[in-house]
């Protein structure tokens, strides 16, 4: 089967493992534990896997609070952001096309006084900047907006929309899990006080993930985990040592290969959107061909009902917006300006670090395949059938 479904999780990469594994047998140390070797070593591991994933993203090691995925994260830096917020910043803005880890907290907090400000987006997928700086107001206590979209792969005006918000006072949070590993991240230039990352969308371990803190900022956060101090007592717990390892090694290799991985991918991707428009007629794009993720792509098929779609997918493994058990559309193609039926007739295609232009050709004619079977066996073009013979 072809793994076209990278934004949904990566498999580990074997270098990776090889890091990983002997901190799962015989250097099993607890990194809080000081007073031998056991936890020396885990403690050093640690620290060392602190400055790899700090060096990509652009930060200082001091900067890296580690947690338990990118959804651990993002509630670390929105619970914190507004839970020591003055009282006169009660405000949080945001974008439609969010992840549900920043709107499910953000409209938790909307239920309990705060008003939260849900910008919409172009069908491009990206934001009006404009639009942003008249929704943040000296009330603002924070604003979060996405730096690549998990759905259509675009990349939005995060360095702008910082700007904005530091003019006004407020905290700037960005999910910045898609992009890194995948393009170029500086959280210095981007210009973010708060963004989180996930391990397993770069070919790490799921179950370990990162929250980057500006030096100084967390002064302005609370703490909503606790217990044990560790993190610097932004996040208690004990530490995931084997994961932590494996998201270090995960960065390095990324930060060695980023640039030619990204340029093969982008090929790739740009081979199949041109395979599919020249078999598949009524097939759009959704979202902004650039800026966007080099390995997405994101598709709708024309007269194709959506869970058909998928179920008959048996050589390609990927993804609605929306998960395949339930009826409801992808809300970020909803936003786009998509209706339910269009919405659920697309597909997240993720290409990845070991796709071949082989599997490119194949899952171009498997789609083709399928969507051209789809149609033929559609209502309506049964009833079209079933007329011209009368």
């Amino acid at each position: 089967m072809i793994y076209l479904d990278h934004h949904a999780t990566t498999p580990v990469d074997a270098r990776v493992l090889e890091a990983m594994l002997p901190f799962f047998t015989e250097k099993f140390g607890n990194a809080s534990s000081r007073t031998h070797r056991f936890g020396w070593e885990a403690n050093e591991a640690v620290e060392r896997a602190r400055k790899q994933v700090a060096s990509l993203m652009g930060a200082s090691a001091r900067e890296v609070v580690f947690t338990s995925g990118a959804t651990e994260a993002t509630h670390l830096a929105i619970a914190g952001g507004t839970a020591v917020a003055p009282a006169g910043r009660r405000h949080i803005v945001t974008v439609a096309t969010e992840h549900k880890a920043v709107l499910d907290p953000c409209r938790q907090l909307a239920a309990s006084g705060w008003t939260v400000t849900e910008l919409p987006v172009a069908p491009t997928g990206l934001v009006d900047v404009d639009a942003v700086a008249r929704a943040i107001t000296p009330g603002t206590a924070l604003v979060s907006v996405m730096l690549a979209n998990n759905e259509i792969g675009v990349l939005q005006p995060v360095a702008d929309i910082a700007r904005l918000a530091h003019a006004q006072g407020a905290l700037m949070h960005t999910d910045a899990v898609q992009a890194l590993g995948k393009v170029a991240v500086d959280v210095a230039t981007l210009g973010v006080d708060l963004a989180s990352f996930s391990a397993h969308k770069l070919y790490g371990p799921k179950g370990v993930g990162a929250l980057y803190v500006k030096r100084g900022v967390e002064k302005q956060l609370g703490a909503p985990v606790r217990g044990g101090g560790q993190e610097r007592g932004l996040r208690g717990g004990t530490l995931n040592v084997p994961g932590i390892v494996g998201f270090g090694a995960a960065c390095e290799v990324a930060g060695h290969e980023m640039q030619v991985e990204a340029h093969r991918v982008s090929a790739l991707r740009d081979r199949l959107w041109q395979l599919l428009q020249e078999r598949v007629g009524g097939v759009t794009m959704n979202g902004a061909e650039s800026p966007r993720l080099p390995g997405n792509l994101n598709v709708g098929f024309a007269g194709v009902e959506g869970e058909s779609l998928l179920v008959g997918l048996t050589d390609v493994a990927a993804s609605s917006g929306a998960a395949c058990t339930s009826a409801e559309p992808s809300h970020v193609l909803v936003a786009l300006g998509l209706d339910k039926t269009g919405a659920l007739a697309s597909l997240r295609l993720g290409l990845g670090r070991w796709t071949t232009a082989e599997e490119i050709d194949r899952a171009a004619a498997h789609l083709a395949d399928v969507v051209a079977h789809l149609r033929r066996s559609a209502p309506a073009t049964r009833l079209a059938a079933a007329g011209a013979s009368r």
